[in-house]
Parts: C-alpha cells; sequence; structure tokens
C-alpha cells in the first residue's frame, strides 16, 4: 500500500481507483482477519475485496478476460496437496494435486498481456519432473521469467527448513534467459531463526542491481552473486531451473553448529517430502478414479 501510494497516487481518484482494485483470497480464517484488519490499519475503508475461501476451488475456464490483473503478488503454500477434485479444474497436461504447481498455473493464467508476477517457490519446483517439466515449459514460453532470487537456509524457519526461491515474470513474451542472484546471509550471521528473521533492508544489494526491465535489464552485470543462464541451456537441462551459482566456491564448512543446522534443514525437508507423498498417496486411495499425476 505504501509503495503504490508513494509511486502512483497523486489525485484523490487515484486512491479510490487503488483501493477498488485490490483483490486477495486467503483460505484460513485467521490470516484471513489479520490480512483484512492490516489493510484498514493502512487506510484501506472497506476492503470489500478480500475474500475467504481456496483460490485454486474456481476451475480456470470460469475466469473472464474482465478479471485479469496487472500484478500478482504471492507466498503460495507449499509442501501440500489439495483435496481431491480440485486438480479438475486445470487443464489435463498440467493437472497435479501439488498446492505450488497449480497457483503457479494459476497466476501465468489470471495476468493480463504485460502483466507481473512476483512469488515465493521452493527449490522442488525448480529441479522437479514429470508434470512440474510441463508447467514451467509453459511458463517460459509465455512468460519472460527474468529473475530469481535464491534465499539461504532457513528464511521461514522455524515453521519449515525447505530452501524457498523468489520468482519474477512478465506474460507475454518468451523468456530469453534467466538471471539468478544468490541472497546471503547478513555479515556475521550463520542462519535465520525466530528471534533474527531475514529483514527487508538486506535487499539494498539486490536492488541496486536490479535495473530496469524497460531495456532488458541492460545495466546488470554477473558477480560473485549474480549470474544468467540462457534459455538454451534450461531447454538442454530439461527445464531445470535448478541452476548453481558458477561463481561459489566448493567451500566445505566443518563448524559443528553450521553442520547441525544444515542437518536439521536437511531432516526437516526429508520430512516435508515424506508428508508430501503421504497426502498424495492418501488422496489417491480415497478417490481411486479420479487420481492423476
Amino acid at each position: 500500500i505504501r509503495h503504490m501510494r508513494e509511486r502512483y497516487v497523486k489525485k484523490v481518484k487515484d486512491e479510490a481507483a487503488m483501493q477498488a482494485n485490490l483483490r486477495a483470497i486467503e483460505l484460513k480464517q485467521l490470516p484471513h482477519m489479520l490480512c483484512v484488519t492490516n489493510l484498514m490499519l493502512h487506510g484501506v475503508e472497506v476492503p470489500s475485496l478480500i475474500h475467504h475461501g481456496n483460490t485454486l476451488a474456481r476451475p480456470l475456464r470460469d475466469y473472464t478476460p474482465a478479471e485479469r490483473v496487472d500484478v500478482v503478488l504471492t507466498n503460495p503454500p507449499f509442501g501440500g496437496v489439495e483435496e481431491p477434485g480440485i486438480e479438475q479444474g486445470y487443464p489435463a497436461d498440467v493437472r497435479t494435486k501439488e498446492t505450488a504447481d497449480l497457483f503457479l498455473v494459476l497466476i501465468k493464467h489470471i495476468l493480463k498481456s504485460n502483466g507481473r508476477a512476483a512469488l515465493v517457490l521452493p527449490d522442488g519446483t525448480l529441479f522437479g519432473e514429470g508434470v512440474k517439466t510441463r508447467i514451467k515449459e509453459q511458463l517460459l514460453n509465455e512468460c519472460n521469467l527474468h529473475t530469481i532470487v535464491r534465499l539461504p537456509n532457513g528464511v521461514f524457519a522455524p515453521y519449515t527448513g525447505i530452501k524457498t526461491n523468489l520468482l519474477f515474470f512478465t506474460k507475454g513474451t518468451p523468456t530469453k534467459e534467466v538471471w539468478y542472484y544468490e541472497h546471503p546471509y547478513p555479515a556475521g550471521a550463520k542462519s535465520y531463526n525466530k528471534t533474527k528473521p531475514i529483514r527487508i533492508e538486506e535487499f539494498e544489494a539486490e536492488k541496486a542491481w536490479w535495473g530496469s526491465e524497460a531495456d532488458g535489464f541492460a545495466r546488470r552485470v554477473e558477480n560473485e552473486r549474480a549470474w544468467k543462464v540462457s534459455i538454451e541451456q534450461i531447454k538442454a537441462a530439461g527445464y531445470n531451473l535448478d541452476q548453481k551459482n558458477p561463481h561459489a566456491a566448493d567451500a566445505v564448512s566443518h563448524d559443528p553448529a553450521e553442520l547441525l543446522a544444515d542437518y536439521a534443514r536437511l531432516q526437516a525437508e526429508a520430512q516435508a517430502l515424506r508428508d508430501q507423498i503421504k497426502g498424495i498417496l492418501g488422496a489417491a486411495l480415497a478417490n481411486p478414479s479420479g487420481a492423476s499425476a
């Protein structure tokens, strides 16, 4: 809201237009209530387009051109599966029960031409195969996935140990190359936790490096944190977006605290995958006739 007011709101009618075009859907009751309350505290008098429900339950075919949006900002749930039947509202070639994958399909669908999206996705989406590969292929063909910010471990600790990324794309032109930026821990830190979370001030380096999409990010240069990968390389890798930093040294830490933190993270990732597989199998067994990949 602050960003919109600083950049785009110049007159009273601009404020009214901004408030009338804020839309959101939240599945859980408490976050929905917090969202509405937060908007009211920030001067949005009647946040009437903030709905309580399952975003994924609405079939893609039901969205009209008038419902396309300019910008999507989201941190969709990941590591979970949808209830049986939800996936039937999506095209057969990208049909899945995995929540994060369905959100990626939905976001691409509801964006207007030249619409922009920024979202959080786990590493599993980047390197996943099967239906994930088809989803990524369509994304790269229909959108310019220009930037992936690779976040360090523990950003969402203690709630999950799954490693995550920020994806930025614009709909309407195919991807020619993807820029990667490896976000470091702040000086002196080796992990994040509930009392020492990631802070917005840490992204000043990315902001200074970012440049402008209007000129194809011509100002960007590769460095020890930033590198780019061509679409040809990504296709040759089977649409694997889990591209490693070529400038990073293969350092091995022998610090006990760091090794224990890595072990705990890997255990958490393994448990999350086990829970995900259990959910998929449970859903398939509960509805064998409607099971799909």
